[in-house]
């Protein structure tokens, strides 16, 4: 690829604000979705029917997010960005219009699953893309404004649900994608152009069926162990040994394979390694925060889901604000010493959550969600800007696929983690969920957990390599031309 790099800034006026904003566009569309279904669930079910299978919504949409991302990020680094990020816009499309047009849930919940495969192609892409196009330099503050699509998403998504329900109808909660997605789309497809050397691939379609095959298998069993089969279950045990043998068979295949999927040498690199296991700490710690403070709060002081949520909202508000300062960070003291600075936020927060866990208070839940998403912004953002500065072109799809891959797994295994510690304790008190105190004792016990994650992502930070960031950076930023 031949790049000349237009060099006139970051922001929106800059000749790159346009893709900027199609990015930020393509990424509000997955931001969103995750927090505005949450708030219509009553009344999809109401209208629907199927309570029991209400879980799926969310575990269909992950589980066909998370076995994409791998297909996606090779294909980028083969036939370009470009099409994959229009590919996942349309599929969102199309997945957004047959949701709303839904007549029952098993016909929702397949819906899902098309959004789920479009939203696998859209986050990668977006980061990629903006991995491109913009120096190490650039590349915190494009990252921030990218981050504070989630933090307006979080508070945004569950008024839009709250009011698409209540004044509307529950099926607008997709509906309102369509405009999102054709202007994301025209946007990407207007201004940003990409010079691919055409040659002829070789596409790894056994790797991209053993993979997809054994993720699912592995995830379904994580997802549904100890929620809809116990975890010796016939069920469970099938699942996972189904998982295990389609991965043992998919490492196999790829160490023979011309052009692999999921190239082995991602996982040889100690750079690429560590990172990898920093983005399994973040999902984990996300998913243990974003699915019991509401919980918590509301089961134990009685606050209403939308006072909840702006409390856990604090948590997406701290996220964008340090990961835009992350650059100046980074850029003086290196990747590795900014991400240690993070995770001790992240344990702070995480910490005082545990402290007070048995008194709980709002405005303290608040706060340590709030200190935890400081963490996390000078965490995520500089691991995945290392990650991407110490490969060429033709490699960074795979490496920044591979960490939005590692932060799905670590929230997947996470959510059955903390789910089976609070079920234990619920289960033991007739009708717990709604006893304040074993509410109270249930959400520490999950603090207590995300706490121990927490810690162990320290590990993954210290191991890191100590090299400054120009002795990281492998290749500059490309312009879109």
């Amino acid at each position: 690829m031949t790049h000349t790099v237009d060099r006139s800034g970051v922001g929106f006026r800059s000749e790159r604000g346009p893709i900027l904003i199609a990015l930020m566009l393509s990424t509000g569309l997955v931001a969103i979705d995750s927090t505005i279904l949450a708030t219509a669930v009553p009344s999809i079910v109401g209208d629907l029917g199927g309570f029991a299978l209400f879980p799926w919504l969310f575990s269909i949409y992950l589980l066909a997010q998370a076995v994409s991302v791998p297909l996606y990020a090779k294909l980028a680094d083969t036939v370009g960005r470009k099409p994959l990020i229009l590919i996942g816009v349309g599929l969102f499309l199309l997945g957004s219009i047959l949701c709303g047009f839904a007549w029952s849930m098993p016909a929702l919940i397949a819906f899902r699953a098309v959004q789920g495969l479009g939203a696998g192609a859209v986050q990668p892409m977006a980061i990629t893309i903006a991995g491109d196009i913009y120096t190490v330099a650039e590349r915190a503050k494009t990252q921030g404004y990218l981050a504070s699509v989630w933090a307006i998403s979080s508070v945004v998504g569950p008024t839009l649900g709250g009011v698409f329900s209540e004044f509307v109808s529950w099926r607008w909660i997709f509906f309102v994608n369509v405009p999102l997605c054709l202007i994301a789309g025209w946007m990407l497809w207007r201004h940003f152009h990409e010079n691919i050397e055409r040659r002829r691939h070789r596409v790894d379609y056994a790797g991209a069926v053993l993979l997809t095959f054994g993720l699912s298998a592995v995830i379904l069993a994580v997802l549904e162990g100890g929620q809809a089969w116990a975890w010796n279950s016939p069920q469970s045990l099938a699942a996972f040994s189904l998982g295990a043998v389609l991965l043992v068979a998919f490492v196999l295949v790829e160490r023979r394979a011309a052009e692999p999927i999921l190239p082995l040498w991602v996982f040889s690199r100690r750079l690429l390694l560590t990172t990898t296991f920093v983005s399994l700490g973040v999902g984990a710690i996300l998913i243990g925060l974003t699915s019991y403070v509401p919980t918590y709060l509301e089961g134990s002081i009685g606050v209403s889901p939308l006072i909840s949520g702006l409390a856990l909202a604090a948590l997406t508000i701290g996220w964008p604000i340090s990961a835009s300062l992350s650059g100046r960070l980074y850029l003086r003291i290196g990747f590795r010493r900014t991400v240690l600075i993070g995770m001790v936020f992240a344990v702070a927060g995480a910490a005082v959550l545990v402290a007070f866990a048995g008194a709980p208070n709002l405005i303290v839940t608040a706060i340590g969600c709030f200190v935890v998403g400081l963490g996390l912004g000078l965490v995520a953002t500089p691991s995945l800007i290392a990650a991407q500065s110490s490969v060429p072109w033709n490699e960074r799809g795979v490496v920044t696929g591979t960490n939005m891959f590692a932060r799905s797994i670590g929230s997947a295994v996470g959510v059955a983690i903390f789910g089976a510690i609070a079920n234990a304790i619920f289960a033991a008190t007739p009708n717990g969920d709604n006893v304040p105190s074993v509410v109270e004792s249930a959400s520490g016990a999950v603090f207590v957990a995300v706490l121990v994650c927490a810690v162990a992502t320290v590990v993954a930070g210290v191991l890191m390599p100590r090299a400054r960031v120009e002795e990281i950076e492998h290749i500059p930023a490309q312009d879109p031309a």
